[in-house]
């Protein structure tokens, strides 16, 4: 009796005391990012966005710009600029609709589950990649002009395409990590880059602009392979407006108080 007791025990207790894996944890994530209303709507409106986008740019303007590439560009645009409203309601939401009292109950170490949040932003971006690129291929198929170079892609534009929304995804996970309040994160992430570009429209502050105005060092990522200044400059803006709100934010968040 005593023997079955234990062998029924056993692994009872070993999926009591085990922690959910990173896999899960990301999947987890994932999954909230359409359980609110407000994460299911951008997320649709991102996709809806991103086929008008690339219809609009198969069919209008000049006919050497109804290419593969152009129409990528076109349909990437939106995705870049409303990932960023994801990541930060991807953090955010947490405080928004109270939950993270359950979620640092069920996974105490606070940075498990930032790293599940930044694996599921990453997830996204790179879908949300994939389905320009397959809007771009399907719009280019059906009004494909006839013209040398029509599907013409250098693989290392697609590479940083790629870059190009991973990073703006992340930049918006930090924007929520910094202030865990989805309206005053969302409002920051686009006024900040405005304002700086403002700045860099002064000639005296024309040479910093480019190091850190996105708007310009993140533009030739899907133009062109780009050489080591450029890339250097790229370096420089995400250190300034990714791994900067990404620090203050995972220390607010380990040390935050949860109700």
């Amino acid at each position: 009796m005593s023997a079955s007791t234990i062998a029924l025990d056993a692994p009872l207790s070993r999926e009591r005391n085990g922690r959910p894996g990173p896999t899960r944890l990301a999947g987890v994530e994932l999954r909230k990012t359409v359980d609110t209303r407000a994460g299911f709507w951008v997320q649709l409106g991102v996709l809806g966005l991103m086929v008008t986008f690339a219809i609009l740019a198969a069919v209008i303007g000049a006919t050497e710009d109804h290419t593969l590439h152009g129409i990528l560009v076109a349909a990437v645009w939106p995705a870049y600029a409303l990932l960023p409203v994801i990541g930060i309601l991807l953090v955010s939401s947490e405080w928004s609709q109270r939950t993270t009292l359950i979620t640092f109950t069920l996974v105490p170490r606070r940075s498990r589950v930032l790293l599940a949040k930044l694996a599921a932003a990453v997830v996204l971006a790179c879908a949300s990649f994939l389905v320009a690129l397959g809007l771009a291929a399907l719009v280019t198929a059906i009004g494909t002009p006839g013209i040398p170079g029509t599907w013409s892609l250098s693989g290392v534009v697609i590479g940083q395409t790629l870059v190009l929304l991973v990073a703006a995804m992340i930049m918006g996970l930090g924007y929520g990590a910094m202030l865990l309040s989805s309206a005053p994160a969302i409002v920051l992430s686009f006024v900040l880059p405005l304002g700086w570009s403002a700045l860099g429209s002064i000639h005296a502050l024309n040479g910093p602009a480019r190091w850190l105005d996105s708007s310009k060092s993140f533009a030739p990522l899907v133009d062109h392979a780009m050489n080591g200044t450029e890339w250097a400059r790229v370096g420089t803006t995400l250190a300034v407006w990714l791994l900067v709100p990404l620090t203050i934010g995972l220390w607010r968040i380990s040390r935050s108080e949860v109700g």
